[in-house]
């Protein structure tokens, strides 16, 4: 595993071997690398979440992070992201982590980029670092994958959180349902209602309406979504005993959920968060380990 690009790239194998180092480094364990590696992150798209923990996996793997800011790289210039890469190549580092709002940017570095890529985030594309520390999240709530029943609800079409969590989630075992607008479906079926839903899912898994990425927006006011595809608290009392809340944020509260249902017992919204540090870790370490 030299690159992370799609999570419809990696087999169940490279899979659970990543969970299975995030929960070692989650005990304390710590990196296998024989070196310190320079790593940069390219985001080209607003981050918090994914940027801010890739750099504190990164460091806690004893990576050297090399600042890089797209605001003020050559890129505003025209430079390509070939370009762009194979400059921070040559330069020494060993590997990039890069957000880009152009879906599978990363095509055009297959050939003649020499140092790993990991894909933070490919326009309404993929996104394996996410889909990673959710299964990890799932994973730990669970012990397995096999007949699970998971409900991804909101903006699917745009959403590489769903592409990549429907194709991982499906080769592991688990039933993959999806609830949203019908104009939002995109690639998938889905439900239109949560009646049939609500009551036998193990995960609902709630998306953000990403109005950026809409040529002409469905029109709904927040209290409208909230009411017809939103987890409201009376939603969330029919929801079965140990079924869990996800969400990737940002969290749009009292949209796609109740403000009060954000850090409620069922949620582990906030705990995906901490997961995710020590996913990354651990692909981190996967990918670098790999070209030793």
């Amino acid at each position: 595993m030299k690159n992370l690009l799609s999570m419809e790239h990696l087999t169940n194998e490279e899979i659970l071997h990543i969970l299975e180092r995030a929960r070692a480094f989650e005990n304390g364990e710590g990196s296998q690398l024989a070196r310190s590696y320079n790593v940069a992150n390219l985001f080209f798209e607003p981050s918090t979440r994914t940027k801010t923990s890739f750099e504190m996996a990164e460091h806690r793997i004893g990576c050297t992070v090399i600042p890089f800011d797209a605001g003020f790289s050559s890129a505003l210039k025209g430079e390509t992201m070939y370009d762009t890469v194979k400059t921070l190549e040559m330069i020494g580092l060993d590997a990039v982590v890069i957000r880009a709002k152009e879906d599978e940017y990363y095509n055009e570095l297959l050939e003649g980029i020499n140092c790993a890529v990991i894909n933070a985030g490919d326009g309404a594309g993929q996104h394996p670092s996410q889909s990673l520390l959710d299964l990890y999240t799932i994973q730990k709530e669970f012990g397995t994958f096999e007949n699970l029943k998971i409900t991804i609800v909101g903006d699917i079409s745009h959403s590489r959180v769903a592409k990549s969590n429907a194709a991982a989630l499906t080769k592991l075992g688990a039933n993959v349902r999806f609830l949203c607008p019908e104009e939002w479906a995109g690639q998938f079926e889905a439900h239109h209602s949560w009646d049939e839903l609500i009551h036998d899912s193990d995960v609902i898994m709630l998306l953000r309406i990403q109005h950026e990425r809409h040529s002409v927006s469905k029109s709904f006011s927040k209290e409208s979504y909230h009411e017809q595809y939103g987890l409201t608290v009376e939603r969330e009392a029919q929801m079965k005993d140990g079924a869990i809340i996800m969400h990737p944020a940002p969290v749009n509260r009292d949209v796609e959920i109740a403000d009060e249902l954000v850090e409620c017992e069922r949620s582990r919204i906030f705990q995906q968060v901490r997961n995710g540090v020590f996913a990354r870790m651990a692909i981190l370490e996967t990918i670098l380990k790999g070209r030793e």
